[in-house]
């Protein structure tokens, strides 16, 4: 079953949900398999880097079906150089955005900026949690 837009509101509010307790303002992307965004939220005064950083870790989540954090030290190998190009250069290989799994296959990814790697793990994961039902 796809990855709907009331599944992906969800994510991105739970991920909300979770900055808010931590005190902390993001961005949080919603993104399908493909990478393409489906839902996006700004937190009233967050970081309007954050807008690229968490569709970029998004991207590139979904992409490999893996954390994004998991490919910071790979983000300097020729191939992932040539995959970002070859996607426009907008997959960002940071910390910050988790895969959506169901039945074992990747339905999307969610992705955050604006706080430290680890909290927008953090949100991403909860953010993802609230609709998956098989953890990566």
């Amino acid at each position: 079953m796809p990855l709907t837009l009331q599944d992906a509101n969800r994510v991105a509010a739970t991920a909300i949900a979770h900055a808010e307790s931590l005190g902390i303002l993001i961005c949080v992307s919603v993104v399908d398999a493909g990478g393409r965004l489906i839902s996006f939220q700004r937190m009233d005064g967050a970081i309007w880097a954050a807008v690229y950083g968490s569709q970029g870790k998004a991207a590139a989540s979904a992409a490999f079906a893996r954390p994004s954090g998991d490919l910071t030290e790979r983000a300097d190998h020729p191939t992932f150089r040539g995959i970002a190009a070859a996607d426009g250069g907008r997959l960002i290989y940071g910390q910050g955005a988790v895969p959506i799994m169901r039945g074992g296959q990747v339905i999307g990814a969610c992705g955050v900026g604006g706080g430290t790697g680890q909290e927008d793990e953090d949100c991403a994961r909860a953010g993802a949690t609230s609709v998956q039902s098989d953890t990566p």
